[in-house]
């Protein structure tokens, strides 16, 4: 008798933690909210860094490979860190002290080649994770090159707008998970993968 514990399928969590960081960040890069929501972003984000460890650790568990490894750096770096540095940002900032962030460009830098490097692994997801992942491939390299001070903040709308679109890729493939689960059946249908095989 097997007696591990088994877990059920955390994803939608993760991916609703991952909504939440797109529709903030399109928020703040569409310029809908003010600078100064930055410590309150940074707050979300770590609240979503809990919610993504967790699920990586599951994932990883049970031999996702993609899904795991991308949730687990997702949380590391697109979460914790970028939550502690938002907050740390805005204190440093009130207190009149300025910071080179360009080695945040640097950082990106690496996320995004690693995102683009996992990102054929998700041609064999259900289609609306394949869409998160292609929507933050376009997102990526923006934020990138803003940071890096190669581009100018003036087109901040498009990494905004992708993000938004996979924000609501994520959301859509949440509540398709979990209704599904919840019914048995597919009530809301989630598309195959681009690769079958």
């Amino acid at each position: 008798m097997d007696n591990k514990p088994s877990f059920a399928n955390p994803t939608p969590a993760g991916l609703i933690a991952l909504a939440v960081a797109c529709f903030c960040f399109f928020a703040s890069l569409s310029g809908l909210v003010e600078s100064s929501a930055s410590i309150l972003l940074g707050i979300w984000l770590l609240g979503g860094f809990v919610v993504q460890i967790v699920v990586a650790l599951i994932d990883l568990k049970n031999n996702n490979t993609s899904g795991g490894n991308a949730f687990l750096y997702f949380s590391a770096f697109f979460m914790l860190v970028s939550g502690t540095e938002m907050i740390v940002k805005f204190i440093l900032a009130n207190q009149g002290i300025a910071v080179d962030t360009t080695i945040d460009g640097w950082a990106w830098l690496a996320l995004t080649l690693g995102t683009y490097l996992l990102t054929p692994a998700f041609f064999k997801a259900p289609l609306p994770l394949t869409l998160v992942v292609l929507f933050l491939d376009i997102a990526l390299p923006f934020i990138t090159l803003m940071d890096m001070h190669v581009l100018s903040r003036d087109i901040a709308i498009v990494p905004g707008v992708a993000l938004l679109c996979a924000g609501l890729s994520a959301l859509y493939l949440s509540g398709a998970i979990v209704v599904n689960t919840a019914f048995g059946r597919n009530v809301m249908p989630i598309p195959g993968p681009i690769i079958k095989k």
